[in-house]
């Protein structure tokens, strides 16, 4: 037999078959720790997660509380005192959105989110959604890792090193960052932690120059085909040296391995980023703009927001018909003025309006589109964000932080649509307070839906079995089929 590390040694030359002799017999398109055994039966192959930075407001987007405008500006009163995260509580503060019924059951979502009123009966929404603090940095991680402190891997990475990869030519694990930059903790949302350095997340900057940062050597008149091989194999012969000193350090094999997807990713990346064979109609969908990513974005505005959420959306349904299995999404960047994220303490209106219609257009053709190609079935897609916003005010016109009560939703993958857990009539704690949804409940079911127990996803670290979901979480039943 003609065996895969043959095929890769014969037919990547140059830097790939270079890197090759160092490279290891589970190079790309590896099998997980469960590809062979899964705990059962999936419905989903692949998650895309769509992560909103900076705290989206679920009182104006998904949760529709009507007591906020029947008492719009009358003080908030809950019936406790409440310690907030950047202020005092101010006044109640209507949605500056009307809300309007969508699909066969009238689920009430806002004019900024209007575009998902089309597949509204695809998603089910939980809206007792609970987090543990009000701090960015560590809501962030809460929902990108499971923990609310650094040195925890991503869900992505736990997802690739249990599943692996679908293809030998793209990474298992892509995150497609905000272009303006990266969110609160930057790369610890995608990093693997204690696990092998290899599941790490890929960072492709859609729009950019470089989206792939190091992909292709520099324009250079001494760099030639000759010399960079040369290069590669003095490269080869230091690696070789190296590894062989450190005997069970993965770091190195993790880099070799990067350098070695690299090459095929050199036609497999272009490819998937390259949208000139998508149809208009598929274009207008998406909400992509006639300047492309070259769009007018001085000040916040929809049609900017519109192009670079959608073209993020677009090109990860690309990838995943190319075979891969995470994809991280996001909207925003870390603080910064202006605001180029979800915290609107000063101005809801100035700062979510556009950030959602673009994120609803993109993420309503994203169900669409897969749905359409017979792919939602299998696709798992999760929304969320680090935490909702106060149903009172902040100054008059701002909304603080709000870790008490927010959102989530998930569409395909085996999920039905639907309403499942309630906020109380405020917006501002779970209605039902003793049985709240965590984090962990969101990836013990995104884990059960990919074939996962997520009690036996595990890893030793410090003498400890770590698992995504700590030592909770429960699978929402009710939602799953």
């Amino acid at each position: 037999m003609f065996g895969r590390r043959q095929f890769l040694k014969s037919t990547f030359g140059g830097s790939a078959g270079i890197f090759a002799g160092l490279a290891f017999d589970d190079l790309v398109a590896r099998d997980g720790q469960l590809t062979q055994t899964l705990h059962h039966p999936p419905k989903a192959k692949r998650v895309v997660q769509l992560f909103m930075a900076g705290a989206a407001s679920h009182i104006d987007l998904f949760d529709h509380k009507p007591i906020l405008e029947r008492h719009h500006g009358q003080p908030w009163d809950p019936g406790e005192t409440v310690e907030l995260f950047q202020s005092t509580p101010g006044a109640c503060l209507a949605s500056p959105w009307k809300f309007r019924p969508y699909g066969e059951h009238g689920k009430p979502i806002s004019d900024i989110v209007a575009p998902l009123g089309e597949v509204v009966d695809d998603i089910a929404f939980v809206h007792n959604m609970v987090g543990k603090t009000g701090v960015h940095s560590q809501g962030t991680l809460l929902q990108t890792t499971g923990f609310s402190f650094t040195g925890f891997p991503s869900a992505g990475s736990w997802v690739s090193y249990a599943l692996g990869s679908e293809t030998e030519n793209l990474p298992s694990f892509i995150v497609l960052p905000d272009h303006r930059g990266l969110a609160s903790n930057g790369a610890k949302n995608w990093a693997p932690a204690f696990l092998p350095a290899e599941y790490q997340g890929t960072q492709i900057r859609v729009g950019s120059d470089e989206p792939i940062a190091n992909l292709t050597a520099p324009e250079s008149t001494f760099i030639t085909s000759v010399s960079e091989r040369d290069g590669l194999r003095a490269l080869h012969r230091l690696n070789s040296d190296f590894a062989e000193q450190r005997p069970g350090d993965d770091r190195l094999k993790a880099r070799v391995q990067s350098y070695e997807l690299a090459a095929k990713m050199q036609l497999s990346a272009s490819d998937a980023l390259n949208l000139a064979d998508e149809p208009q109609y598929i274009r207008d969908m998406y909400g992509l703009s006639s300047e492309g990513p070259g769009v007018d974005d001085r000040t916040i505005n929809t049609k900017a927001e519109t192009e670079f959420f959608g073209r993020k959306c677009l090109i990860a349904r690309r990838l995943l018909e190319r075979g891969v299995r995470f994809i991280q999404i996001w909207s925003g960047n870390d603080n910064g003025f202006p605001r180029r994220n979800w915290d609107s303490h000063e101005n809801i209106k100035r700062d979510h309006e556009p950030l959602a219609m673009g994120m609803a257009t993109g993420a309503a053709a994203l169900i669409r589109d897969l749905k359409q190609r017979d792919m939602l079935k299998d696709t798992l897609i999760l929304w969320t964000t680090e935490f909702g916003r106060m149903p009172c005010s902040q100054g008059s016109e701002g909304r603080d932080h709000n870790p008490f009560v927010f959102t989530n939703w998930l569409c395909g993958g085996g999920i039905k649509g639907g309403t499942y857990g309630e906020s109380d009539q405020w917006g501002f704690r779970p209605l039902d307070q003793s049985n709240p949804t965590q984090v962990y409940d969101i990836y013990a079911t995104m884990l059960h839906q990919l074939g996962i127990d997520h009690t036996k996803l595990t890893v030793k670290n410090n003498g400890i079995d770590r698992r995504l979901t700590d030592v909770h979480g429960h699978v929402l039943r009710d939602m799953v089929s």
